[in-house]
């Protein structure tokens, strides 16, 4: 069977294009993820799967707002989307790369160390927390913060930001270098990346609702294709199988704080 994906690997990324193109959907301006000028963790994956493929990587520019998908990647513009949750209905997703997880980031000379959202600390500190969607929807962490009726000191930061300027995720980092707030529990990747960047030192530590939780903390990430589309899907499983030390030195050089998915399970 995979002397049989080896085979068929260049073959599905040939068809009508000439020269054979590996064609990706990604946001150009998310860092550490990705940015036109590939300068994110998944330019270089994408890279990497093109050079494996003997391919010219080539890319449909798309925000990843509410909708990208079914403009971009399902009306056929591209063929791949790196990034998303594995499992997603809507698509055929491979195996995760990689497991993340929400984390508290604070700066280090005031040695907050907060692990819990039952931390009673976090009654009087100010919170920021990440809001998905233009509607700023909740994300995992601000219903984490409700349900303990912790609302009133809670700063919410759009995940899609201000989109005019750079690297818009990068704002709730900052607030925490600024003293804007005192801690901020954000997604791993963007926690990492921004936080090595900053102009102060600053400790990253996961955070995790008690077993009250019925929101994950913890997700696996993998690559999308078109639903159904399985031998792409056991082309780029294979891949990955293949070039995982080279992806996990990847996801370490841009600081993607990584859980095991096993022992993730019980705490969230």
């Amino acid at each position: 069977m995979k002397r049989l994906i080896l085979v068929l690997l260049p073959l599905l990324f040939s068809c009508s294009q000439t020269p054979r193109e590996l064609r990706v959907c990604a946001d150009p301006n998310n860092l550490p993820f990705s940015n036109r000028a590939g300068e994110g963790f998944e330019n270089r994956l994408a890279a990497l799967v093109a050079r494996e493929l003997g391919a010219t990587l080539h890319y449909t520019w798309w925000a990843q707002r509410r909708g990208n998908v079914r403009e971009t990647l399902n009306a056929g513009l591209c063929d791949l989307i790196p990034g998303v949750g594995a499992g997603l209905e809507m698509l055929s997703t491979t195996r995760p790369y990689y497991n993340s997880t929400y984390v508290a980031v604070t700066r280090a000379d005031r040695d907050l160390e907060i692990r819990s959202f039952d931390d009673p600390r976090l009654r009087t500190l100010r919170i920021g927390v990440q809001m998905i969607g233009d509607d700023f929807a909740n994300s995992p962490p601000a219903h984490a913060l409700s349900a303990r009726g912790i609302t009133r000191n809670v700063v919410g930061y759009s995940v899609l930001g201000d989109y005019s300027r750079p690297n818009p995720p990068s704002r709730i980092v900052e607030a925490v270098s600024r003293n804007e707030v005192d801690i901020a529990i954000v997604w791993g990747p963007v926690a990492g990346y921004f936080a090595r960047r900053a102009h102060i030192k600053a400790d990253i530590v996961p955070v995790a609702p008690s077993a009250d939780g019925v929101l994950p903390f913890t997700f696996p990430i993998a690559m999308a294709v078109r639903r159904n589309d399985l031998p792409r899907v056991h082309a780029f499983d294979e891949f990955l199988r293949r070039r995982r030390t080279d992806i996990d030195r990847l996801l370490e050089e841009y600081a993607v704080p990584r859980v095991d998915r096993r022992a993730a399970r019980g705490g969230s």
